[in-house]
């Protein structure tokens, strides 16, 4: 060939890859997903470069070998294709990380021909896809025609690092992807954990009665009302119906309607758009939009006004409102769990409250009992809270018998919660990890309950029981002596001052009866 056709070969050869690599470009700017985007590569390449049948394998997970991923043309089983490290051209390219060029396939020994697509007496081409420092695959095509072959060979390591920069990014968002994924999953585990049924504890008849009504109601999309006096655990019941209904995968939105006057409630639940208040700088969905083919969660719903009350029926009754300062009409398909302490029925009667919407609300009632009309279970009750302190502290806690007998005494105007609080105060001050009765402080503590407990104790524990610590031994001869030391002390066979001395290493509060 003359100088001047080798170079007239070149310009086009420039010039058909300076169009291909405009095409690629345009490619790759839009890649999201791999297989499509190394198909549209090959088929460029195929097109507009005159290099044929491209190739892409790619490297498995593990890394021992390669796969084929996209191919411009129609092989079957082409998922079944594989290469290992060092096996025909493909494997050895992977495995010495350098490029295969080929005037005349039929010359190259290495090659397999397991796809019966390329022509032996035209070239070959094969070079690696490079990631970081790693090779990630390999790209093969076969050029139609061996002229300037080495510059076709450049521009195709070229196109492959290309591809390599597209396959980590793609692979990195999958990994991205995955990992959301994996957490999204964690995090609903955990919710079904934490508000499983498991979590809900109690044997009296009433709590299994509740029980038994959560279960139920939890399949359908019927609105709930929990009612019961403040502290009983009305939003542990409202979790316990979302994350075991069919929308435990969609949001749970919860709002205090005590906590806000009218016209930020509305703001909240409803939202507004821009300009519609001082303040509003831009739109804001309110949480019925958020909760949007989820539940929505209205604490406190007996102190919203009467005047709101009639926009809070227009959603339950048909699903539709506007944004505050809107004059769009929007609908949400949302699940209502509604709760209150307040005595509804009364709230009707005198007015203070829409009887439409009661109705409403009211379709599946749940009543919580008070933790005093349910003492049987303070036992089981109080364990469980103490796993749940312990495991925020990172430490085991454990409670002596005479601990629960003092919580036993109590009335509980603050029921669950007052338990709850009454347990962590003596959790804190507990340096072994052990709630004596010493540790338990009520502040409220009624008279009538510290008379019952003084009258009127409970069976004396068996100061020679094995399994009594020192401390819990202690403790029980002081309650049995009436907190007298000296009477505390002969039941345990020690002197005055070998009891003081107990009291006071194991830090002992006293009682004063």
């Amino acid at each position: 060939m003359s100088a001047g056709g080798d170079t007239d070969n070149r310009l086009q050869l420039l010039q058909s890859q300076l169009q291909t690599l405009y095409r690629l470009g345009l490619v790759f700017s839009r890649a999201e997903s791999l297989r499509p985007t190394l198909e549209a590569v090959l088929a460029i390449l195929h097109d507009e470069a005159g290099l044929l049948h491209g190739m892409v394998a790619l490297r498995e997970p593990d890394g021992a070998a390669l796969s084929v991923y996209a191919v411009h043309a129609e092989i079957a089983d082409r998922e079944a294709l594989r290469y290992r490290s060092g096996e025909g051209v493909v494997g050895w390219v992977l495995a010495q990380r350098e490029p295969v060029m080929a005037v005349r396939l039929s010359e190259e020994p290495r090659f397999l021909d397991r796809m019966g697509l390329y022509d032996r007496e035209r070239p070959f081409l094969a070079v690696p896809i490079p990631i970081g420092d790693a090779v990630s695959g390999v790209i093969a095509v076969q050029p139609s025609t061996p002229a300037v072959l080495s510059e076709q060979a450049a521009f195709l390591e070229m196109i492959a690092d290309f591809i390599g920069s597209s396959v980590q990014r793609v692979w990195e968002a999958e990994r991205g992807q995955r990992a959301l994924q994996e957490e999204r999953d964690s995090l609903r585990r955990q919710l079904r954990g934490e508000y499983g049924f498991d979590t809900l504890v109690g044997h009296a008849p009433a709590m299994r009665r509740v029980f038994e009504q959560v279960r139920q109601v939890s399949k359908w999309n019927t609105t709930v009302l929990i009612r019961g006096e403040s502290g009983t655990g009305k939003e542990l019941i409202a979790n316990a119906v979302h994350y075991n209904s069919p929308r435990a995968s969609t949001a749970f939105v919860k709002l205090n309607c005590a906590a806000l006057p009218d016209n930020l409630l509305e703001s909240e639940l409803f939202g507004h758009e821009k300009g519609a208040f001082t303040g509003a700088v831009a739109s804001r969905r309110g949480r019925f939009e958020q909760a949007a083919g989820g539940t929505i969660f209205l604490d406190e719903i007996g102190e919203i006004t009467p005047a709101f009350q009639a926009k809070l029926l227009r959603v339950l009754q048909e699903g539709e409102f506007e944004r505050l300062g809107g004059t769009r009409t929007l609908r949400v398909d949302v699940r209502v769990i509604a709760a209150t302490n307040r005595n509804l029925e009364d709230a009707v009667v005198k007015g203070e409250f829409r009887e439409d919407l009661y109705y409403r609300l009211n379709v599946m009632p749940i009543f919580l009992p008070p933790l005093r009309e349910r003492l049987g279970d303070l036992p089981e009750l109080t364990r469980f809270l103490l796993d749940q302190i312990g495991q925020r502290q990172g430490r085991t806690l454990s409670i002596t018998e005479g601990a629960l007998r003092a919580l036993a005494a109590h009335d509980w105007p603050g029921n669950v919660r007052e338990l709850e609080n009454c347990l962590e105060r003596a959790a804190v001050m507990s340096e072994e990890g052990v709630v004596d009765s010493d540790l338990v402080t009520l502040p409220g503590l009624t008279q009538r309950a510290q008379a019952e407990e003084i009258a009127a104790p409970p069976p004396a524990a068996d100061l020679h029981d094995p399994e009594l610590s020192e401390r819990e031994r202690v403790v029980a001869a002081l309650e049995q002596a009436g907190w007298v030391q000296a009477k505390a002390a002969r039941l345990l066979g020690m002197t005055p001052r070998q009891i003081a001395y107990r009291i006071q290493t194991l830090k002992i509060q006293v009682r004063q009866i």
